[in-house]
């Protein structure tokens, strides 16, 4: 699994008009990608580093303050634009396989007492964010 992490001050997402998602308080803006081999392990164990990372303001965490997360899959994660002009998506998981394992995420943060926000799996999503610092991370599982 693969996360891009942005410390927000607010961010949301919008699908065909509706916001489906938004936080608007400083927490974290969390896009995730599923590759083939991924399994649900690490979609908790993903789950526990984005709860516990200490990367908000005075180095805390989400479960020290209660800061809510906005998860939102995001297969383009494994996009690979190491030959041509074209990105290939060969290594991103197909929906059926990837969609189960970016909601274990979600849940899994849930059962952790996180409050989730989140987007459409598959659909056109407008993103919009106030990068806070500005801090982005990159997780690879």
């Amino acid at each position: 699994m693969r996360a891009v992490v942005q410390r927000v001050s607010h961010a949301s997402v919008v699908v065909e008009g509706q916001t489906v998602g938004t936080i608007d308080e400083p927490g974290l803006m969390v896009l995730v990608g599923v590759t083939h081999t991924d399994t649900p392990a690490e979609a908790r164990k993903l789950a526990a580093k984005l709860w516990g990372l200490r990367i908000l303001d005075g180095e805390k965490s989400c479960s020290d303050v209660g800061a809510p997360l906005l998860v939102i899959s995001q297969f383009t994660l494994y996009g690979d634009t190491r030959k041509g002009r074209r990105p290939t998506w060969q290594a991103a998981a197909p929906g059926p396989v990837a969609e189960p394992l970016v909601q274990a995420v979600i849940d899994e943060l849930r059962s952790l007492g996180a409050h989730v926000e989140t987007g459409s799996f598959g659909a056109d999503m407008k993103v919009s964010l106030l990068n806070d610092g500005p801090i982005t991370l990159v997780i690879d599982l």
